[in-house]
């Protein structure tokens, strides 16, 4: 697992600030937390949203894997994370990270936070 991926989702009165690790490294068959954590100018919003994106090592496509919004987390439940993901997330204290369990070598390739917090 390579490359965590910081974006800042500016707008025209705030913005927020990610915060990932560059680089976490597993094993297959182990797990491994991709953190995420956040500040922003503003109060957080019950609007809030969090997404992770993944790419796999050589794909250019980018596929949504885990989404939180309106205090709920959606987690993929078709693609190859199904039943191996896990929120430990919690956006009142600016924290959207997730953990995947049970790594497989096909989880190779960049994982991207996207927070959102609307005024």
């Amino acid at each position: 697992l390579t490359g965590l991926c910081p974006l800042a989702a500016p707008s025209p009165t705030s913005s927020i600030h990610v915060y990932t690790q560059r680089e976490v490294y597993g094993t297959v068959g182990s797990h491994v937390t991709l953190s995420c954590s956040f500040w922003s100018s503003e109060w957080i919003s019950e609007d809030i949203s969090i997404t992770w994106h993944f790419q796999a090592e050589g794909s250019r496509d980018s596929i949504s894997i885990f989404h939180y919004a309106k205090g709920q987390p959606y987690i993929d439940d078709v693609g190859s994370f199904k039943e191996r993901m896990e929120w430990v997330g919690n956006p009142r204290r600016k924290d959207g990270s997730i953990v995947i369990h049970n790594l497989d070598y096909t989880d190779n390739g960049t994982f991207t936070c996207d927070v959102k917090n609307p005024p």
